[in-house]
């Protein structure tokens, strides 16, 4: 039986990308190899400054927006916000991030031998920095924008810092990125996160329910025949 693919379009510096991390996770445990997850990344702070200061300049500018995450984090138990978080660090945009990402992603492809099938989404290395970029910045407060902090991230994974910078340098992995970006564009993403499945024909955006996840899949998993609409 085929797959059901799900793309999943996020940002880091997006709390609620934040949030869903925790139902992408439990997706990927419920259904196993059934479901084939599709990281991309899509740009809603390309710059983070800019976009603090037309949205909640009027509202408090990053003092205001620290407060709306922590109340956010208030709702959701299963994240942690850090009382500094766009106070004591800023990043001025979430694109570095994203190209240190795919950089990890692209080692880790090459890793892999030739037809091999992907690692499953939990077991990933690419999985696990994406993670662990988004507790640097929510978590911990850091400036996640900053090459020192990707540094960081890459030892504490295990991955030679030095491999990573050479996907940099050799624009692999802004190429990935500016794809992912232009894929975004093309498949009418409006924000971060957007789950795409069933050939983007379902599209499900922002602050989805779990339950709601689970029904798409599981539908699309039901296969309905070519002339049966899927309900979803």
């Amino acid at each position: 039986m085929s797959k059901v693919e799900i793309s999943y379009y996020s940002d880091v510096l997006c709390v609620w990308a934040y949030v869903a991390e925790r139902r992408l996770e439990e997706l990927a445990k419920e259904f196993g190899d059934r479901i084939a997850i599709v990281p991309r990344f899509c740009s809603v702070f390309p710059d983070a400054w800019g976009k603090i200061d037309t949205s909640w300049g009027s509202r408090g500018g990053f003092a205001g927006y620290n407060r709306h995450l922590r109340e956010i984090a208030e709702r959701f138990p299963h994240i942690v916000v850090h009382e500094e978080v766009w106070l004591t660090a800023r990043p001025r945009t979430s694109a570095s991030a994203h190209m240190f990402l795919k950089a990890v992603a692209l080692i880790e492809r090459e890793a892999q031998r030739d037809g091999a099938e992907p690692l499953p989404y939990l077991d990933r290395l690419s999985t696990e920095a994406a993670w662990e970029t988004r507790l640097a910045f929510f978590a911990s407060a850091k400036d996640i924008s900053e090459w020192t902090v990707h540094r960081e991230i890459a030892e504490r994974i295990g991955l030679d810092y030095a491999v990573v910078e050479d996907k940099i340098r050799s624009s692999e992995a802004v190429a990935q990125l500016a794809a992912d970006y232009d894929l975004s564009q093309k498949n009418g993403v409006e924000g971060s996160p957007t789950f795409l499945m069933n050939d983007g024909r379902q599209k499900l955006f922002g602050n989805v329910g779990y339950r709601l996840l689970e029904a798409n899949v599981q539908e699309l998993l039901r296969r309905p025949a070519a002339n049966e609409a899927s309900w979803c």
